[in-house]
């Protein structure tokens, strides 16, 4: 555990120092200056782990500013019609799905995850100016699908840096933190939409194209700045690429290079695929989070009113997502999965039974409590279960698995809510993920890591 010598550390001892605020003498081993929960979440975050956090709050900054007003502006402005809006989230979201997987096995292949991440954040801006230019649906639909471009490229070495930046121990703070900081961009994201949409439109109902652009001019800046912070603060953890057999043939050598041998994917434990197994049915009732804001509207929330629900939620993940990472560290993942995916289970039984808007907010802070306790110990354990030599590829299959179910639970949620009623996707989601919680429980026991 301790013994790979290729964690982040020279820079890594800075940043806890600087974040955590203590002086640089060295204290007696077991103890240290500073209050105890302190150390506790900023012990092992290294350089990188600072970096790729702020990478990620500034691009969420830019990416929360448009993505609850895509859809109204296509409805509002370019009077796009509701098929056209759902085929382009669903081709965009597909697109990611596939090269997240893709990017993983690559990272792994070449072992150059910065390149990687750079390109795939760099992508994301330049998709988003064709905004300023749409007149049409398809312009936003080939906006949309170069984002979600991007975002398939850089997700999974992103990640996988992540791992190879920290010491094994110390995994779960290293990915609560990162999904703090994202969560945190989120939160200032939405905020920043808000405030404008306030100011230039008041409670009005209907989005206007001056307002949609104002809104893309400012979400460009983050996004610069996610770039300029992969340049100057982001490096590799260098390790030696896995090579392909020199004696295949040339096409089926390009192939293992992307997607790696048998032998390769037979290295992943049996415990990683449990997980996986587990996740997709999970996933199949985790629909668009499209359905709880049309569900909000439908228990009769304003769009500024709704905005302002969704930074509460993503407030409440920032605050939580962090000590729930240290704590993974001290008591184990899985029974926080299980308990996440539990409150999950509980706050789509509320959207499935509230007959009130009042009901709305406390149900989406439960739904960020979720987020929170979910995501980062998730890939926590991603880097726990896979192989070292393929945990770019681990945290594809990952992506992977629940991008493309998240088509199906869309659809199928889709079909439920106009075939029987609005509640029934929720009831769904719920059954879905009670059942996913036995799953893990059951069939995903701890303590089976990759080296």
């Amino acid at each position: 555990m301790h013994g790979s010598g290729n964690y982040d550390r020279g820079g890594g001892d800075r940043y806890v120092r600087l974040l955590s605020m203590t002086p640089s003498t060295t204290a007696p081993q077991g103890q240290g200056r500073g209050p105890r929960w302190r150390r506790a979440l900023t012990r092992g975050i290294t350089r990188n782990v600072v970096a790729l956090g702020l990478v990620s709050l500034f691009t969420d900054v830019s990416s929360e500013m448009l993505v609850y007003v895509i859809p109204l502006f296509l409805a509002n402005v370019l009077l796009a019609p509701a098929a056209a809006i759902g085929l382009i989230e669903g081709v965009a979201e597909s697109t990611a799905s596939i090269l997240k997987l893709i990017s993983g096995a690559v990272s792994d292949r070449i072992g150059r995850r910065r390149l990687l991440v750079g390109i795939g954040y760099g992508t994301s801006v330049a998709a988003k100016m064709l905004y300023l230019a749409a007149t049409a649906w398809p312009v936003v639909l080939v906006g949309r699908v170069g984002d979600r471009f991007g975002k398939g490229i850089r997700t999974s070495p992103r990640d996988a840096l992540i791992a190879d930046s920290t010491a094994p121990e110390h995994r779960g703070v290293a990915y609560g933190f990162h999904r703090a900081m994202d969560t945190t961009g989120a939160f200032v994201g939405v905020l920043v939409a808000a405030a404008v949409i306030w100011a230039m439109e008041g409670n009005a109902i209907a989005l206007t194209g001056d307002a949609f652009r104002v809104l893309v001019l400012l979400a460009l800046v983050p996004g610069l700045l996610a770039v300029a912070t992969i340049v100057v603060g982001v490096r590799d953890v260098r390790k030696p690429p896995t090579a392909a057999p020199s004696n295949a043939p040339a096409s089926a050598d390009l192939i293992r290079r992307i997607v790696g041998g048998t032998s390769e994917w037979r290295s992943f434990p049996r415990p990683f695929w449990l997980f996986m197994l587990a996740n997709a049915l999970f996933t199949l009732g985790n629909s668009s989070d499209a359905f709880l804001a049309l569900r909000s509207q439908n228990l009769g929330l304003t769009l500024l009113a709704l905005l302002l629900t969704i930074v509460a939620f993503n407030a409440t993940n920032a605050a939580v997502a962090w000590p729930a990472g240290a704590l993974s560290d001290r008591i184990g993942r899985r029974g926080l999965i299980a308990f996440a995916w539990l409150v999950y289970a509980a706050c789509y039984a509320g959207f499935a039974v509230a007959t009130q808007a009042v009901w709305v907010v406390p149900l989406w802070v439960a739904y960020g409590t979720y987020y929170a306790l979910s995501e980062g110990v998730g890939k926590a354990l991603v880097a726990d279960l896979a192989p070292a030599q393929m945990r770019a590829t681990a945290f594809g299959i990952l992506n992977a698995t629940q991008g493309l179910m998240i088509l199906p639970a869309s659809v199928i949620a889709g079909v439920l809510w106009s075939a029987i009623a609005p509640p029934a996707p929720f009831w769904f989601g719920s059954a879905c993920s009670a059942a996913a919680v036995v799953l893990l429980l059951t069939t995903v026991r701890p303590g089976a890591k990759a080296p």
